[in-house]
């Protein structure tokens, strides 16, 4: 049996959970979430066990197929994370090195200017919202959808990932990029 599948999903207090069908809905203090989940799956909302109280949320799956079982822990892993960004949130942090580099935010567009002749525009999809901060080269990326802010996330970085020579780009705060050591000129014998 999948050992993500099988772990109940603790409902906290303020998070409202609705199923109808295939369709899963969940709202909390920061929005609304919805999901279409695997036929292969089966959700349930049930009382959680003597000693505590509220409710807990269990995965099941149809049958022990290949897919089943796949779909069994995808499934957990998914109204977990809903449940997670209504109540919690998610968020990415990106920073910008190199010498002119700077990220701008106008309107509902990020603009960056990251050494290429033109600045590269990224439309800011709804549901997340960006900060700057450091003059521009920290970007936070937060938003209540999992998928949605590390997708985001990733399509800045890809702009100028961070190169291995002089480590300019743009990387996730505490990202560690390995250096590389630049041309060694072989000195006095050489002409």
């Amino acid at each position: 049996m999948s050992r993500i599948g099988k772990k109940p999903i603790p409902l906290p207090a303020n998070v409202k959970f609705h199923i109808n069908g295939r369709a899963v809905a969940v709202e909390g203090p920061k929005g609304k979430l919805s999901l279409e989940h695997h036929p292969n799956a089966k959700i349930s909302l049930a009382d959680a066990p003597a000693p505590s109280t509220g409710k807990i949320i269990a995965i099941a799956r149809i049958d022990d197929e290949k897919l089943s079982k796949a779909i069994h822990g995808l499934t957990r892993a998914l109204v977990a994370n809903m449940i997670k960004g209504v109540t919690d949130g998610y968020t990415a942090d990106l920073e910008i090195q190199g010498v002119g580099y700077k990220a701008e935010l106008q309107g509902k567009t990020l603009v960056l200017s990251v050494g290429f002749a033109n600045q590269i525009k990224h439309p800011v999809p709804d549901g997340l919202t960006i900060k700057l901060e450091a003059q521009g080269t920290r970007v936070n990326i937060a938003g209540i959808d999992k998928q949605l802010v590390g997708q985001f996330a990733a399509d800045v970085r890809s702009t100028r990932k961070p190169e291995p020579y002089l480590g300019k780009g743009i990387r996730y705060v505490g990202e560690v990029v390995k250096r590389k050591a630049g041309k060694q000129f072989a000195g006095a014998g050489a002409k």
